[in-house]
């Protein structure tokens, strides 16, 4: 009960104070012509093209696209995911040669090879092994190239996307009589 009182009385403090008025306010009546506002909002043309062109320069470029809409923070995460998948790629790709190659030497009837205490069909598991991780590491890299692609295409969009007093989110409070205790809650209000 005395949670609920403090909140109650904070609450109306809070009410009060922020809709309080001056009576002497030191704020002239009449402002300066060069400082009067019309009431017309000052909003910047619509570029249908930028999504695609965002998207364009991700493809050229990875990380381009993200300049473009100037998120700078995402270029490293989109050329070091790139950059991760073709180390990987690379790393399988060498380790799968060298199995491959000591594997066809033993086939040629050749005993030294890098890997004498694995047998021919350890070489062959590894090679399998190898290819699965390469082919994936591939396929993750190109999921990341898509991924800049369409995260540059959908900045752009939402960077155009109209924000209006229209549209409001506003917290609320209200007293339930029924039940005796304060709700809060947040109110999405749409205007049109």
């Amino acid at each position: 009960m005395p949670n609920k009182f403090v909140h109650t009385i904070l609450f109306c403090l809070i009410y009060y104070f922020s809709f309080c008025q001056v009576e002497n306010d030191s704020i002239p009546d009449t402002l300066p012509k060069e400082l009067v506002v019309t009431g017309e909002l000052v909003k910047e043309p619509f570029d249908p093209l930028a999504p695609s062109k965002a998207a364009f320069y991700s493809a050229i470029l990875p990380g381009l696209g993200q300049a473009y809409n100037k998120k700078y923070w995402k270029i490293p995460l989109a050329v070091g995911g790139i950059a991760t998948g073709i180390y990987f790629y690379q790393r399988n790709d060498k380790q799968y040669n060298r199995y491959r190659d000591a594997y066809k030497r033993r086939l040629a009837g050749f005993d030294d090879d890098e890997f004498p205490r694995i047998t021919n069909d350890g070489l062959r598991r590894a090679q399998k092994t190898l290819k699965q991780n390469k082919e994936l590491s591939l396929l993750i890299t190109v999921g990341i190239y898509a991924l800049n692609i369409i995260d540059a295409n959908v900045d752009a969009h939402l960077l155009q996307y109209n924000m209006d007093e229209n549209l409001a989110l506003k917290p609320h409070f209200q007293y339930n009589e029924k039940e005796n205790v304060t709700d809060l809650g947040l109110t999405l209000n749409f205007k049109f």
